[in-house]
Order: structure tokens, then C-alpha cells, then sequence
């Protein structure tokens, strides 16, 4: 199989896959999965002459379905569900495994927009199959765990467990997480070196993968970092700002870098969320990019201009 040019961090096969053997996880307790979902699924990969088993747990069983999805080696996975659950199963799946799928099911949905832009998962996946290509999709790796778009690490993170509750319509619950977020902004500033150079100090940072990447090229090979050091409440609310109407990265309290490894340090545990889902690390972590985390199926790039 010949290979082609790379996008966006996607390496591009200029031959598009035989398909004959589908798994489907769909998770319907995700954002924006309806109980519908599963029959829906079943009807259109029918409508398009594939067979399928599809798996919608319950709460509960969704990491068994997706070990067992992973481990019929099927010819491509497909994944209804949220950003966190998409990562879980290219971690299971890896560089060698099933092509995955990735649709957008949850919340925040930044995988399944990065890949196939802003458009209902029947959409997306009607796309894919007919016009797809396999690409091997590079990442970061954070202590074992992967990330395929983003990880922010430091206090921003803290908000991301309120964001969870509100979710799940726990507004007490979400009010409390949100009072302990803003108690613990700018108590604890990262340390941080990038590519062995010189330490420095953050109060968060955020290592984008090129699919999320404004300022990478195609052919990079590496993250973008950024380094996020707000001095005050208002540089914070005028980073905020510029996210809802420009580019945070433009925001004068943030730099950015390309790196392909970089080492975090802090006081204590270090508040992180990986392609939007919450984590914690331990008080030392390394990042690094990894250029062929999983396999995915991707429209083709557009042609040059």
C-alpha cells in the first residue's frame, strides 16, 4: 500500500481499505447518544451493504465491549461515543490494530470534529466509508496515557469536573466542584522543561496534537505547547475572552513551542484533562509525541491548491 503525503498529523494511504468485518461501540449514556443510536447504526451499515455487531452497554460495560470490539480484529471499529472513549479504544487498538472510526457522541466531540468537521456522526460516517482512507494518526502520551487532540495540564484542568456534573445535571454537585476549582486557581504554578532546555514556570500548560494545531504544518512532527502564565484574575479572564472570540494562543500571557518531549513538575498531584476528559497525574510527568498512535478512517486531504 503506497503511502501519501502527510495532514495534519495524518500520514495519507493512497488506497482505500476493503472493508467486510464492522464492530460498533455506541455509547448511548455519552452527550449527545440517543437510545435510537444503536438501531440507527444497525440501518444505515446495513443500507450501505456491511454487516456489523454492535455493542451498546450499559453503564458499566464499556470498557469489556470495547476490549471485546478490539479483539474480534474486525476491519474497522467504529466508535459512537465521547472523546474519552475514542482514546480508550485507540490506546486498546494501537499502531498495529483495527482502524477506528471516531464519531462524534459526546460533549466536546474534538477528535470527531478534527477528522471529519463539524457534522452529525450518520454524516461523518456515510463519508468515510465511501470516500475514506486509512491514516495512522500521530499523538502525545502523558505517563501512559494517550491523547490524540489536546491535554491541558495545571489549574485550568479543575474546572473540568464541575463541566463533567453540570453534564449529568448534578448542579449542586457541580456548584461545590466549581468553588473548589476557583479556590485553587493560581495556588500552584507548574515547573516545566521542553526538549531538555531550560526550566521555566506556568500556571497551566497545553500540548496540542497537529489534527488541533493552528500553527503547525503538515509535515511537523511534534507538539504544540503552550505555555499559559496568567499574573492575574484578568489576564485569565482576557485569555477567556479571546477563546470565545479569536485565538487564545494570541493572548500575551501565552507562549508557544514545538516540542516533541517535555517534563512537568509541581508541589503536588498535577490536575489534567486529556482530550477532554479529566485525569490526574502524579507530581512528575513526561509528555511525548508519538508519531503513530492508532489507525483511523478519514476522508481524503483536499487537493492542493
Amino acid at each position: 500500500m503506497a503511502v501519501g503525503p502527510t495532514n495534519g498529523g495524518l500520514t495519507v494511504m493512497d488506497v482505500k481499505p476493503k472493508i467486510s468485518r464492522v464492530e460498533v461501540v455506541v455509547n448511548t449514556a455519552s452527550g449527545s447518544v440517543s437510545a435510537q443510536a444503536p438501531d440507527e447504526m444497525r440501518a444505515l451499515l446495513s443500507e450501505l451493504g456491511l454487516k456489523s455487531n454492535v455493542c451498546a452497554p450499559e453503564s458499566g460495560d464499556l470498557t469489556r465491549c470495547l476490549r471485546d470490539a478490539v479483539d474480534a480484529d474486525p476491519d474497522l471499529l467504529i466508535i459512537l461515543a465521547g472523546d474519552g472513549t475514542a482514546r480508550t479504544a485507540a490506546e486498546m487498538a494501537g499502531p498495529d490494530g483495527p482502524v477506528i472510526a471516531p464519531l462524534p457522541g459526546g460533549t466536546m466531540n474534538m477528535l470527531p470534529y478534527a477528522v471529519y468537521g463539524v457534522t452529525p456522526w450518520q454524516d461523518a460516517l456515510r463519508g468515510a466509508l465511501e470516500t475514506g482512507r486509512e491514516r495512522p494518526i500521530g499523538g502525545g502520551r502523558i505517563d501512559g496515557r494517550n491523547f490524540l487532540v489536546a491535554a491541558i495540564l495545571g489549574s485550568p484542568a479543575l474546572w473540568a469536573p464541575a463541566r463533567e456534573a453540570v453534564r449529568e445535571r448534578r448542579l449542586t454537585l457541580a456548584w461545590r466542584r466549581s468553588q473548589r476549582a476557583w479556590a485553587r486557581a493560581f495556588s500552584g504554578r507548574l515547573r516545566y522543561a521542553l526538549d531538555g532546555g531550560p526550566r521555566g514556570k506556568a500556571e497551566a500548560l497545553a500540548f496540542l496534537c497537529p489534527l488541533a494545531s493552528k500553527i503547525m504544518s503538515d509535515t511537523d512532527q511534534a507538539l504544540e505547547a503552550a505555555v499559559i502564565d496568567p499574573k492575574s484574575v484578568m489576564d485569565a479572564a482576557r485569555i477567556g475572552l479571546n477563546a470565545l472570540v479569536s485565538d487564545w494562543r494570541v493572548d500575551p500571557s501565552v507562549e508557544t513551542h514545538p516540542c516533541q518531549t517535555a517534563g512537568v513538575w509541581s508541589a503536588g498531584r498535577i490536575p489534567a484533562v486529556l482530550d477532554g476528559e479529566p485525569v490526574r497525574l502524579a507530581s512528575t510527568a513526561k509528555v511525548e509525541w508519538r508519531p503513530k498512535v492508532a489507525r483511523i478512517l478519514a476522508p481524503p486531504p483536499e487537493p492542493a491548491a
